[in-house]
């Protein structure tokens, strides 16, 4: 049995400042460093108060359906031919994925703030809906910015924000995707700060919500960690995950950063080829800059200007990522991979015919990436993969990328 030593402390950062190493930060106009200040201490006097905790841990079970199951994919497993899969179920969670544990979180801040409005950005949808879907428990107005593109890719979920009470405003600049929904999210906050809470759904953006963010995914790890120690005895071999901004995955890997014996691997979006324009790759591919706040890896020029990025799963189509993975990077503490289009439509398939379940094409892309997996680790590993959420959403998307299935 593989020994399981913690680690250092350096991994349970960021420092006061809000700094991963050289990763992290806030880059923002002075008009929002108020604002961060604010939400630093709200958030801070929060996580100290037991009561805060009972009524979020209550909501996480009652209202959200925590915790999620640990599923050992026996058939899958054996399609794989060695490895042991276990799926840690965020897919089975109100609104289909991870999202709500944080806006859950989010919320309760806003409303212990007395903020009567939440603003979101999404790509994918799903962070738009759990943000809607809070609103709505709260009697918060809620605005929810989302790329043009995105809001045809995903119209099932723009129905579902509406459907909730929230305006779904399209964003018609830059390449109309994730990253252009931010930038007018933040702009929106800028305008609106005296009554808004500006609800981000990644670990990304300026300090304090890549520790935030992680703080209230990190429910994910802690209970895998406990379940499969139950079940096998033991810690897994690997934790694997895909990466968009990174909140799933930080969410699953953070409990066991110090457990050395433990590889964690990231998955983002390798799109159509690692091209500049054709993938989402941040940290398989980006250099260090600012983006949406903070320093992390960025997809750049070597002018500093921002590339497109394309991704057939709208919640990676983003040219950035969260500082803290950018950290564990630098660190060789995680690894991280990109997946193509077509491996992620294979990962999607090979999920719904051995296990009749269908995922999201965001956690497709660390379903497709097991066959690479199961020829670098030893027969019989032990892997944690984390559904991040179900494929709902995706269907038309899929249907018309595989006309044939």
């Amino acid at each position: 049995m593989r020994s399981h030593r913690r680690g250092s402390g350096r991994f349970t950062g960021p420092d006061r400042g809000g700094h991963f190493g050289p990763f992290g930060g806030k880059f923002v106009p002075e008009t929002l460093m108020a604002a961060l200040d604010e939400l630093e201490t709200a958030f801070h006097k929060a996580r100290r108060d037991p009561a805060f905790h009972d009524t979020l841990n209550a909501y996480l079970r009652h209202y959200a359906g925590r915790p999620t199951p640990l599923y050992g994919a026996t058939r899958l497993s054996r399609a794989l031919g060695g490895l042991r899969i276990y799926l840690k179920r965020e897919d089975l969670l109100h609104t289909g994925a991870h999202k709500i544990n944080n806006t859950l979180g989010q919320a309760l801040l806003a409303v212990r703030m007395g903020k009567r409005r939440l603003i979101a950005e999404t790509g994918a949808g799903q962070h738009g809906v759990a943000t809607a879907t809070v609103a709505a428990h709260f009697g918060l107005q809620c605005d929810v910015f989302m790329g043009e593109k995105d809001t045809k890719r995903q119209a099932l979920n723009v129905f579902r924000m509406q459907l909730l009470g929230a305006r779904v405003i399209p964003v018609t600049s830059g390449t109309k995707t994730l990253k252009d929904a931010c930038n007018e999210a933040l702009r929106d906050w800028v305008t609106n700060v005296r009554t808004t809470y500006y609800c981000l759904g990644s670990v990304v953006g300026p300090h304090p919500y890549p520790l935030m963010v992680r703080e209230f995914q990190s429910v994910i790890g802690k209970e895998a960690r406990r379940q499969i120690l139950q079940a096998e005895g033991r810690l897994p071999d690997a934790l694997i995950a895909c990466v968009g901004g990174g909140s799933n995955a930080m969410g699953l890997f953070h409990p066991f950063v110090k457990d050395r014996g433990v590889r964690m691997i990231g998955v983002e979006a390798g799109g159509t080829g690692l091209r500049p324009g054709e993938h989402a790759a941040t940290l398989v591919k980006g250099t260090p800059g600012v983006l949406h706040g903070a320093r992390s890896l960025v997809l750049q020029d070597r002018h500093g200007q921002i590339l497109e990025t394309r991704s057939i799963a709208a919640g990676l189509d983003y040219p950035g990522v969260g500082p803290e993975h950018a950290f564990y990077r630098q660190l060789g503490r995680a690894r991280y991979a990109a997946v193509s289009d077509r491996l992620a439509l294979e990962g999607c398939r090979l999920l719904a015919r051995t296990e009749g379940i269908i995922p999201a094409l965001e956690p497709a892309h660390a379903i497709g990436y097991l066959k690479q997996l199961a020829n670098r680790l030893p027969k019989h590993s032990l892997v944690v993969l984390g559904l991040s959420g179900r494929g709902d959403k995706d269907v038309e998307t899929i249907a018309r990328a595989l006309p044939d299935v």
